[in-house]
């Protein structure tokens, strides 16, 4: 990791969170306690930081100098609100399509996917907080750059996100073979959020309830799944088919 990708030491995390420094994350040792401390927790709820206590040995595998117990790791990028970015897509007439990520955690799938979604003009991927994959360095080279382009929303409670995407429109489809017909005779040609789960657990269930259809990718080999990012390619290309043939975009 680049010395430019990260903050360490107390008082330089607690003064960059309160100059609106972007973050993914503030990483502090499990045992420290004290006045500071409780400032930096404090400077990080009011401006919606994602704080971890880890083990001390984690920071020092990053760096080794006097962190104090406390490392910063700053956000190449912006993350984006999708209460704030849904509106404006229907305010500009467009036809959303999003792609919502639970609990993918492999920064190699995270940079496909959205190399992918660049690519297909996807308006937006969703990913959750915690337990997920986040917008790094490693995640932005995977991309091909595509991360520097296309807006990721992460949000606090992916329910929450689910529920207005709902509310707001759009048809919810998750990848999944849990009584799940094949993709091919799913509509995509509404506004649509495509929702992919991780490879060794696939969609949460609370978020495959809010789903309104499944969608199965037929297979016919030893093998038990595709690749996440593959799975999500054939996903999101056939949301573009369908919505060039009905005249919905333009090749």
């Amino acid at each position: 990791m680049e010395k430019n990708e990260y903050i360490f030491g107390l008082r330089a995390v607690i003064e960059a969170i309160e100059a609106g420094k972007e973050f993914d994350k503030v990483l502090i040792k499990k045992d420290l306690s004290s006045d500071m401390a409780d400032d930096l927790f404090r400077a990080a709820r009011e401006k919606n930081v994602i704080v971890q206590r880890v083990p001390v040995e984690k920071i020092n595998r990053i760096t080794r100098k006097n962190h104090q117990g406390v490392l910063a790791l700053l956000s190449p990028v912006s993350y984006h609100s999708l209460d704030t970015l849904l509106p404006s897509l229907y305010e500009q007439g467009s036809l959303p399509f999003i792609v919502m990520l639970d609990g993918i955690t492999d920064v190699r799938n995270f940079g496909a996917i959205a190399r992918t979604c660049e690519c297909a003009g996807v308006d937006a991927i969703v990913i959750p907080e915690r337990n997920s994959v986040s917008v790094n360095g490693d995640a932005i080279k995977t991309s091909a750059g595509a991360l520097m382009h296309l807006p990721v929303c992460r949000e606090k409670n992916i329910l929450s996100a689910v529920k207005m995407l709902k509310e707001s429109g759009c048809t919810i489809v998750g990848a999944s073979e849990k009584g799940a017909v094949n993709y091919t005779t799913i509509d995509y040609t509404s506004p649509v959020a495509v929702v992919m789960g991780a490879e060794d657990k696939g969609i949460s269930n609370d978020v495959l309830k809010m789903c309104d259809s499944f969608a199965a990718i037929p297979e016919f080999g030893n093998i038990s799944s595709l690749n996440v990012s593959v799975a999500a390619g054939i996903m999101i290309y056939e949301v573009v088919r369908q919505r060039i043939n009905s005249g919905l975009v333009v090749e």
